[in-house]
């Protein structure tokens, strides 16, 4: 594992957020959903602006007052109406067979039976869902009215992680998130979403997937892709300097 420095300590990842605070602000407050809520919205917003998925969930729980009548749709009528999201298609057929899977033991859809497993059993109830990975579980509890402590690792977070040097360069969303939450123990669900927040806007605003502005960059003092900036004066492509071989 290659790092920058000693990310192994909650007062590491501190420094991270301190420093994204200043550049960026307070993140502010995240609009929590009840967990099926969540789970629903976070399905269908992997690779797709936030401001489109967001919009898809509301037409969705708007077609669809009450989950049981969602998850008796047909996964075309699903589709058309979330049909701006990436890969539509798919996104229905997973929420059809999800939401089905939900109903057979929980047709009440009440989540709130997740609090109680502690986060590693939570996560892996959801992660036998059809479509739920890391991130999908991680939000469904983070960001939902459960507030357990899961770190949510969307591109932009993993893209930083990688740039960082904490995690290598093909490490996968599983792999942030265990060292991540392995590095800062005892933080609660709001200091993991607010970190979460903070490196989304980084990632959405400097540290761009075609091309970092390790220039402008809060954390670039610690970061190995801008000390790789600094040695070559070239744009970070990709996690490596430009002109590189």
């Amino acid at each position: 594992m290659q790092m920058a420095f000693s990310f192994g300590a909650a007062e590491d990842m501190a420094w991270v957020r301190d420093r994204l605070r200043s550049g960026f602000g307070p993140a502010g407050p995240i609009h929590v959903r009840p967990p099926i809520g969540q789970l629903v919205k976070s399905m269908i917003s992997g690779r797709t602006r936030d401001e489109v998925s967001l919009g898809a969930y509301l037409r969705l729980v708007a077609a669809y007052p009450d989950w049981s009548g969602l998850a008796l749709a047909p996964a075309a009528d699903i589709e058309a109406v979330i049909g701006d999201v990436t890969f539509p298609d798919v996104k229905a057929q997973h929420l059809c067979t999800a939401l089905a899977d939900i109903a057979s033991s929980r047709p009440d859809f009440d989540l709130t039976f997740l609090g109680s497993l502690g986060v590693a059993r939570a996560l892996a109830w959801l992660e036998r869902l059809p479509g739920v990975g890391r991130k999908v579980s991680a939000s469904t509890l983070n960001f939902s009215t459960l507030h357990m402590p899961a770190f949510v690792v969307d591109t932009h977070i993993l893209r930083i992680l990688r740039r960082f040097g904490f995690v290598r360069c093909k490490a996968d969303t599983r792999t942030a998130y265990d060292w991540t939450m392995a590095a800062v123990p005892g933080w609660s669900a709001a200091d993991l979403a607010e970190l979460h927040v903070l490196m989304k806007r980084l990632g959405q605003t400097i540290c761009h997937a075609d091309c970092a502005e390790c220039r402008n960059c809060p954390i670039r003092q610690r970061c190995r892709a801008a000390a790789a900036f600094r040695q070559n004066e070239a744009p970070v492509l990709n996690g490596n300097p430009a002109n590189s071989a």
